[in-house]
């Protein structure tokens, strides 16, 4: 019995169309991480010294978690 390989190219703008969407997905998350990191470190700065001393952080630190 013999097999037959046949190989079907993708549509036409099917590969254009994924890239973009993957493209804009990336955006998102990057814009998403971006966002959860400066309200991470607007909630740290409204902490008191005291308050960031009991957290185990110092106000210079809160640059570097934001990150």
């Amino acid at each position: 019995m013999a097999a037959v390989e046949t190989t079907r190219p993708a549509p036409f703008g099917a590969i254009t169309t994924y890239r973009a969407i993957n493209a804009m997905s990336k955006a998102a998350l990057a814009f998403s991480s971006w966002n959860d990191a400066r309200v991470t470190r607007k909630a740290l700065n409204k902490l008191s010294d005291r308050e960031l001393d009991d957290i185990g952080l110092c106000r210079g630190d809160i640059e570097f978690i934001g990150r």
